[in-house]
């Protein structure tokens, strides 16, 4: 499988600049480059090369590997929007949203980041350091920090490009690793784990990951953005993003701990994880107006990433099942009515009297329908008379 390692670059003022006119000469490039493609309809990496090599390395001052660089990143660009409007996720074909995207080439901006291959970039682990290729000639002694983890990590399945990448202030290097995937094992049991808003993960186990916190912090946000959003000016603009990425930040933090923490558990006993079927769920369902804000902001699909990447690095099974009326219906005696739950933390089944928090009951059913959805699959086929 593929992972990301994500290093912060430590550059001193003068190789920061030249970092800043790479990026900026090789934004230029693509921006030329994808202003070919759209005019003469070019989807080919190797015509669009034809077409833009020699003019990117005259006009731009790339050098011969980086001109390659820039050419594959603009056709990457255009062959992923023609996915995106295959699968339909910019509309029909009268769509403002499509036609917008339609009539005019790819843009980047003059801080996107820039991909580098084994040619361009060399990595020096053990003393932290990289030597990067700039139009200012090669950058031999740029230190990077990162964690011991993922020190490890690059050392181990580092393969193929890392993408330069500045962002508020700072540079960062991607490094993509490719990461053996162990064998899942066969499960002893289930955990099932019900996610929510107020509690953002309830476990079978009785663990509670709430998201109070995480729900005053994004209040506290909110009118953060609201005062921001009144002044009307672009500096204000440029605050309200950079506080965007540092909400979704937090909240990819706290997903990413409350994973880790599941996994490490369905890992030591032995047990697969049973999340439920989520999908297209913000479509399914009414909203009064105060609560759009607050569910179209639940990560609720993040953490569901997180968790299913996690285990497969561990070899953890992950089972999605059917999501209706989990927090209404009673693991006991099977009972389902919209009364078994009279307040949204508590559970109480009008047949046989079983009470308990109702997150907990609803993982509980989570965790039941993945037995039961197991013993199916691995059912043995009938054999031909």
């Amino acid at each position: 499988m593929k992972l990301v390692v994500q290093v912060k670059l430590l550059p001193t003022p003068v190789q920061a600049a030249a970092l800043a006119a790479t990026l900026h000469a090789c934004n230029e490039a693509a921006d030329y480059t994808s202003g070919v493609a759209f005019e003469r309809n070019v989807k080919s990496r190797n015509e669009l090369q034809k077409l833009c090599y020699r003019e990117i390395k005259n006009r731009f001052g790339l050098s011969a590997q980086p001109s390659v660089r820039v050419v594959k990143k603009v056709v990457d660009a255009y062959t992923a929007l023609h996915a995106t409007i295959r699968a339909g996720n910019l509309g029909g074909e009268k769509s403002k949203r499509r036609i917008k995207a339609e009539s005019k080439p790819i843009e980047y901006r003059a801080t996107a980041a820039q991909p580098f291959d084994d040619r361009c970039l060399s990595w020096w682990l053990d003393a932290r350091r990289v030597s990067i290729w700039t139009t200012a000639g090669r950058l031999k002694d740029i230190q990077f920090a990162c964690s011991p983890d993922q020190l490890t990590t690059l050392h181990a399945h580092r393969r193929g490009e890392s993408d330069l990448l500045f962002r508020d202030g700072m540079w960062f290097l991607i490094a993509t690793c490719e990461i053996p995937e162990p064998e899942v094992f066969e499960p002893a049991d289930w955990i099932g784990v019900d996610r929510g808003i107020t509690n953002l993960a309830t476990t079978s186990d009785l663990d509670n990951f709430q998201g109070r916190r995480l729900q005053r912090y994004r209040r506290w946000h909110a009118r953060k953005r609201a005062e921001l959003q009144a002044q009307r000016t672009k500096s204000a603009n440029r605050r309200l993003k950079r506080r965007a990425r540092k909400e979704a930040r937090h909240a990819t933090h706290i997903n990413h701990r409350i994973a880790k923490q599941i996994v490490a558990v369905a890992e030591r006993t032995g047990r697969g994880i049973a999340l439920e079927e989520l999908h297209g769920i913000r479509g399914r369902v009414r909203l009064h107006r105060h609560q759009r804000a607050t569910q179209s902001s639940w990560p609720f699909h993040q953490l569901e990433q997180h968790i299913t990447y996690k285990a497969r690095r561990a070899g953890v099974p992950v089972l999605l099942v059917d999501a209706h009326h989990t927090s209404q219906m009673c693991p006991r005696c099977t009972h389902t009515s919209r009364s078994n739950r009279p307040t949204r933390d508590t559970f109480s089944c009008r047949r046989c009297g079983l009470a308990g928090p109702a997150d907990v009951v609803a993982a509980v059913n989570i965790r039941d329908r993945a037995r039961r959805a197991w013993v199916f699959v691995n059912m043995p086929l009938p054999t031909a008379a």
